[in-house]
């Protein structure tokens, strides 16, 4: 369970990283993903630094379990949160938000698993 817990932690953590950078440089297809649901350029700055704290909390939590579990269900809230902003401003374009949902939930379950079972 423990080499699982690892490998989710560290593809959601390069996930975020990800994502989180081009929230900070913008490139023209974020630009619009942003005006579609409405966010501004501060708020899009806010969302991509608490993907790249998931990112830094996911990586910590290889030496300090907590971190990882607060980090990826802090990501389950942001990306729940991302589904009904989608929602809320009639985007259909919410397919990456429901897989990273999905991909949070399930590290979130598979780290909570390798702490109880250790």
């Amino acid at each position: 369970m423990h080499i699982t817990a690892l490998i989710l932690s560290v593809l959601l953590a390069v996930a975020m990283l990800q994502s989180g950078v081009m929230k900070f440089v913008r490139p023209a297809w974020i630009r619009q993903f942003a005006e579609a649901v409405h966010l501004t350029t501060a708020q899009l700055t806010a969302l991509g630094s608490l993907q790249i704290a998931a990112t830094i909390g996911l990586v910590g939590g290889i030496r300090f379990p907590p971190f990882a579990i607060a980090a990826a269900i802090g990501l389950v809230l942001y990306f729940a949160g991302a589904i009904l902003v989608h929602i809320r401003t009639g985007d259909r374009n919410m397919m990456g938000a429901m897989v990273f949902l999905a991909f949070s939930i399930a590290t979130s379950v598979v780290l909570v698993l390798d702490v109880r079972l250790a």
